[in-house]
């Protein structure tokens, strides 16, 4: 059975960097396109940023330029580094498998001073 597992959240000061990492687990190989999506208190769950089966990238606007979404050969790892982060960023950080409509449980990234 394919599960999502995130790790790498915390909590980090305005203007810092956290790297989120999703292991899939289940499976050897994953060539599925991937994502992370993120929920903040009170707000609805968006779509941060996607990674394709033939690796090519797209981000939110407000992600775009300090967000990136890379996976590892397998695609069994992926991975969301994010630098210069803002107090809006604080939000439940989640992994999606959309091919599969599998999520994981989620990391919270706080960024506050």
């Amino acid at each position: 059975q394919v599960q999502l597992v995130e790790s790498g959240g915390g909590l980090v000061q305005p203007g810092g960097s956290l790297r989120l990492s999703c292991a899939v687990s289940g499976t050897t190989y994953n060539p599925y396109a991937m994502a992370w999506a993120r929920q903040a208190p009170g707000k609805q769950r968006e779509m941060v940023a996607v990674i394709n089966t033939d690796s090519s990238t797209s981000y939110q606007p407000s992600a775009r330029g300090r967000f990136t979404i890379s996976r590892d050969d397998a695609g069994t790892t992926v991975y969301l580094q994010m630098t210069h982060l803002k107090p809006e960023d604080t939000a439940i950080y989640s992994c999606h498998l959309p091919t599969l409509n599998l999520w994981g449980q989620g990391t919270q990234v706080t960024v506050s001073s």
